[in-house]
């Protein structure tokens, strides 16, 4: 699969392939034209109250890889559709977070890779 994260507020390049926005809430500061999205899956996005109680806290992200990953198990529809797009060409999987490295869009990627599916 060719799969990247990428931050919504960095310069979107043509090497981005398809472009999706996977946070449930619209990032801040954002014009919708200048995000240059194909798709906004909020569905995708880790639930509020997931969303919530991980709070970006850096120790609680193994627990919240399983959690998300718990909820990604029954939205099969939504993560076949992401998997057969990237396995067609790349896909960008796009967020609002200031962490680059624990944040959903990392830990969907981690899951469409294969280390979370089941």
């Amino acid at each position: 699969m060719n799969i990247q994260v990428k931050r919504v507020y960095d310069e979107p390049s043509p090497s981005d392939g398809e472009r999706v926005l996977v946070d449930r809430v619209w990032p801040r500061g954002v014009r919708k034209a200048d995000a240059r999205l194909d798709q906004w899956l909020k569905d995708v996005a880790p639930s509020s109250d997931l969303r919530k109680w991980y709070g970006h806290d850096q120790s609680r992200w193994e627990e919240f890889k399983q959690r998300y990953f718990r909820e990604l198990d029954g939205k099969s529809e939504l993560v076949d559709r992401l998997a057969q797009c990237a396995g067609e060409r790349r896909v960008t999987l796009l967020f609002g977070a200031k962490d680059r490295e624990h944040n959903n869009a990392v830990a969907l990627r981690d899951y469409l890779q294969g280390d979370g599916r089941r």
